[in-house]
Formats: structure tokens, sequence, C-alpha cells
């Protein structure tokens, strides 16, 4: 597993102080829809400077029609990013779109498909996706998989059964995770980093019982024990 830090403090200075304190990991950074529409390319930036080691995750979640997703993903591949992800009902025509654009670029970031978001439960999911979470996240991932996408966002609890029905190498990564427990706060499907490594996440998210611990990089030399 490869760990990915949530930056959704209230300001730029907040978040940047979060990874002066980590910048000792090779971890990956996840920066959301506040941050990046507040602080911009010049953040991305800023948290190159103080790792470049830092891998940075863009968590836009873009959904549009096919060839606006394509262009918007072909701006966002400029920005020297590591991964970024789209929804997957966007579909697959949009997928494709995507996939394709990015294909001119000798290093493309990786793209990832949003299947279920962990505020979901599955009574709210299924009216809105007529389908069960567990039912319907595996449809998305196999159409991630089918036209080239690297992996998906989805819960812990979804991610074996993704994998079985993908391929090995196709990447999960999972909001949500509670390392060791922690409130879950407006998240409805949390787990634990034990309840992630039996589910064979790649990529567990871990925000607010970092950001909110006393002593973050303590929290974090913690969970790198359990991980690595």
């Amino acid at each position: 597993m490869q760990l990915c830090v949530a930056l959704d403090l209230p300001s730029a200075e907040e978040n940047l102080a979060l990874a002066r304190s980590l910048s000792g990991y090779d971890i990956w950074m996840k920066v959301g829809f506040r941050s990046y529409i507040r602080d911009g390319k010049e953040f991305l930036e800023a948290l190159k400077a103080i790792n470049p080691d830092f891998k940075i995750f863009l968590d836009l979640k873009l959904y549009d029609i096919p060839n606006t997703m394509a262009d918007a993903a072909e701006e966002i591949a400029k920005l020297g990013i590591d991964m970024f992800n789209i929804h997957a009902s966007a579909g697959a025509k949009a997928m494709r779109e995507v996939m394709e654009r990015l294909s001119k670029f000798e290093n493309r970031p990786l793209v990832l498909a949003v299947t279920a978001l962990t505020s979901f439960d599955n009574g709210s999911f299924e009216t809105i996706y007529g389908k069960s979470i567990d039912e319907k996240a595996e449809e998305f991932a196999r159409m991630s998989y089918e036209n080239g996408l690297d992996g998906v966002v989805c819960s812990a609890f979804e991610s074996r059964a993704i994998k079985s029905v993908t391929g090995e190498g196709f990447m999960t990564l999972c909001p949500g995770i509670r390392p060791f427990g922690e409130d879950a706060g407006d998240q409805q499907r949390v787990a634990t980093l034990e309840t992630a490594a039996q589910e064979l996440v790649d990529f567990p998210v871990i925000g607010r019982p970092i950001y909110k611990d006393p002593e973050p990089a303590v929290k974090v030399a913690r969970i790198m024990e359990i991980i690595s």
C-alpha cells in the first residue's frame, strides 16, 4: 500500500505546513476541489518544492461530456501531477476519449474512475443508480478496466471484488480509511488499515485522522510501519 494524505485543511498555509511536517516521507498528497480552486497550480508547485518525491493526486472527479472531459484531462496532464480521477458514470465513451487524449504524453498521469462516493449508504446509492453499491461498483470497474483506465476509487470493502473482475494490476484507491478506528465523520463506509490490507487496497486515503492529530508526523510514522 502507498499512503495518500488528504490535504483538506482550510488554507494553503495550513496544508503546506502539514506537508512540511511530512517531508521526510515519499508519500502521495491528495489535492481536492477546495484546495485547487482556491490555491491553483502554484499550490502544486509549492508541494513539489517541499519534497520533489511527493506524488500528487488531483482529486477533481471530472464529469462532463466526453470531449470536455478529454480537454480537461489534457490540461491536467500538463500540470505535471501524478494521478487524477473522473466519474465512472460519465460512461465508456468519455473514458476512451480521455485515455486517447492522454496517449500523446510520454509520462501521462494515472487515471482512476470514481465508482461510488463513500458518503453514500446503500439505500441512497440505489435510489440514484438503481443497483446496490457492490453490484454497480463492479460494473463501473469492469467498464474502466476495459477502456484503459488504471484503477478506480472505491471503498475498501469493494476492493478485493473489483480486482477479481478486472486484474491484479488494476489499482484501488480508497477514501474513508480510519487507520486505528477513529471517528467516521461524514463517511458511511469506513475501514481500518487492517481491513484495507486484507482487501488488497493499493492507496489508502487518510485525512482527518492525520491532520487533526496533535502530532501528524507521529501518526504517519505509525501508519507507515503498518503499510511498509
